[in-house]
């Protein structure tokens, strides 16, 4: 008889009640297949939907998949932190160690009900220049000039399970006006490799305020991005940034979904990222 799957629904990053990021949980004794996970993420709707089962191996670990409505991802952040609070809500707060297809990290989580705080240790990270002609497609994408970017902080792609190309912003309303067309946005990302398009601008050295663009998910922008949050962080260190070990990162503001996420940084290059917020069940 086949398992029925039921879908939770979680938003993670959330401010308090409010804002976050909709992801899409099942729990299952068994994998499913790629088609049924595939359906069912397109169903959902979400960004994305993760996947777990039992790994079976004698570690406790799951096993997890991340489907966007119409493809796989190899990680995705915000699915994580809902994840872990939907684990922790089932099985009691603690850490998980979660299997993905190129990795292995974890996820913690209490277990106090709607509203619960969650956090991940995101895949290594690693990050380098973007090439002069991604820079001037990105550029041309989203009607900005050389002079709307923040000189103190270069055009980059980071990674920490995906590719993010990171453009910082010299000017807070250039970011509050952010647009580009979804058709051209995916085809530049296809192009690339890049999960995401993470435009930023720092208030201060460990503050900053996100846009994240997600074209080749079929969706305009995320109200927050885990993954990008870690790809993030792991450039700022590499980059030589103040960052004094964390920083806060505001995302989903200018679309009405004001979300808050954490990023812990240590001082080992490539290292692991602590990405965390508050999870709330939709």
């Amino acid at each position: 008889m086949a398992e029925t799957l039921t879908v939770d629904r979680v938003a993670a990053f959330s401010n308090a009640a409010q804002g976050g990021n909709p992801a899409g949980v099942v729990i299952a004794d068994q994998m499913p297949s790629v088609a049924e996970m595939q359906r069912i993420a397109a169903e959902v709707g979400y960004s994305e939907t993760a996947f777990a089962a039992p790994s079976g191996d004698d570690g406790g670990a799951w096993r997890v998949r991340y489907f966007a409505p119409s493809t796989e991802v190899a990680f995705c952040g915000h699915a994580t932190i809902a994840l872990g609070a939907r684990l922790a809500a089932r099985f009691g707060g603690g850490t998980y160690p979660l299997v993905l297809n190129d990795g292995t990290i974890s996820v913690e989580s209490d277990a106090t009900g709607d509203l619960s705080r969650a956090a991940l240790m995101s895949p290594p990270t690693k990050s380098g220049p973007a090439s002069a002609e991604l820079l001037q497609a990105a550029l041309a994408l989203f009607e900005l000039a050389p002079a709307d970017l923040d000189p103190a902080l270069a055009p980059a792609v980071a990674n920490a399970g995906n590719d993010h190309l990171v453009l910082a912003l010299a000017d807070r309303a250039r970011l509050a006006a952010m647009t580009y067309d979804l058709k051209e946005g995916a085809a530049l990302m296809q192009a690339h490799g890049l999960t995401t398009i993470n435009l930023i601008w720092a208030e201060t050295p460990r503050l900053f305020h996100s846009r994240n663009a997600f074209a080749i998910g079929g969706v305009l922008e995320d109200p927050a991005t885990g993954a990008a949050a870690a790809a993030l962080a792991g450039y700022l260190r590499d980059a030589g940034w103040p960052h004094g070990g964390a920083i806060d990162i505001v995302q989903g503001e200018d679309m009405g979904a004001k979300s808050l996420l954490r990023a812990e940084i240590s001082d080992e290059p490539g290292a692991s990222i602590r990405v965390s917020g508050t999870a709330r069940v939709i």
